[in-house]
């Protein structure tokens, strides 16, 4: 075995059955981590590691493939049910779609991101997993709110944000924050993009543009009384997807729903039971290129409505 088979052989044991990251292989080796991530796929090509796909495996590849086809999404990725007491509910999805991202940037390592708990806690994971700094732009107005902690050592992306509220107090002031040049200068910059992340919101307490106090119980009952059922990017939909044009909508700053579809590569991550509905509208809707949720949801989402 020469020196080059011996460094994969010892970076494969480590990644898969001692559980270690790939920077701390590279610090454990000596080497660059990007020289770990090429060992590990020479790893794979040539049969140092093999993988079986176990039958539960199977029933989850056909599952995405069946979420794929009837949404018409360029891809899914699916995780395990977590039980609630185990972790944060948004948690595990954060997660996952850290993962998703870390593994797919290239050299365009910048993303668009809405706001919410989720993708505040997505951020923060792949802030630690990349090795070069990642450009994260605001889709909305009111991100500072969800920030990740900037301040570590190791957060490793740097922050355009939208210098405005998610809503402003008036329509007439919305309007007038649009047209500022700090504003739409952000919203420019998402055209730069790789990636765009998106959450999805339930029209229930718990959704973040409820709990937050930026909506009321009344504005809750407004808009259910007019058939919305959750929102993305805070554009509430109905059922089918579709826009419903209110008084709040008019006092939104951010990014537009037909800009939002016109994007690349847009990541939606979602899941439970009581965004169903939610997510059904925006997939309907056609805002969706990829979806990370878990296997519970992906069940609901193909069952007959």
């Amino acid at each position: 075995m020469n020196y080059e088979e011996s460094l994969m052989v010892k970076a494969a044991w480590y990644y898969y059955f001692e559980n270690m990251t790939q920077q701390a292989i590279a610090d454990r080796l000596s080497i660059s981590r990007m020289r770990v991530i090429k060992l590990l796929d020479a790893a794979r090509q040539t049969g140092v590691i093999q993988f079986r796909l176990r039958s539960d495996g199977v029933g989850v590849m056909k599952q995405s493939q069946e979420l794929m086809d009837k949404y018409g999404l360029k891809d899914v990725f699916l995780i395990p049910e977590v039980a609630a007491e185990e972790t944060h509910p948004n948690e595990s999805i954060a997660r996952a779609g850290a993962m998703y991202i870390a593994d797919r940037l290239g050299d365009n390592a910048c993303i668009s991101v809405g706001y919410g708990d989720t993708l505040s806690r997505t951020i923060n994971h792949l802030a630690t997993m990349v090795q070069s700094p990642v450009t994260c732009i605001s889709l909305t107005g009111g991100v500072s709110n969800y920030l990740p902690n900037t301040r570590s050592n190791v957060f490793n992306a740097k922050l355009y944000l939208m210098p405005a509220p998610l809503l402003a107090s008036s329509a007439e002031m919305a309007a007038a924050m649009r047209e500022e040049s700090s504003v739409s200068e952000i919203i420019r910059m998402t055209d730069l993009s790789s990636f765009t992340l998106v959450g999805i919101g339930a029209l229930g307490e718990n959704a973040t543009i409820f709990h937050s106090g930026l909506l009321s119980p009344t504005d809750m009952f407004y808009l259910k009384m007019n058939h919305a059922v959750g929102d993305v990017l805070g554009h509430f939909l109905d059922r089918d997807g579709n826009l419903i044009d209110t008084p709040i909508e008019q006092r939104l700053i951010s990014t537009p729903l037909d800009k939002l579809k016109a994007m690349h590569n847009v990541i939606g991550l979602a899941s439970g039971g009581e965004k169903i509905e939610a997510i059904r509208a925006v997939l309907r809707g056609g805002y969706l290129d990829i979806l990370i949720t878990d296997e519970e949801t992906a069940n609901l989402l193909l069952k007959d409505e």
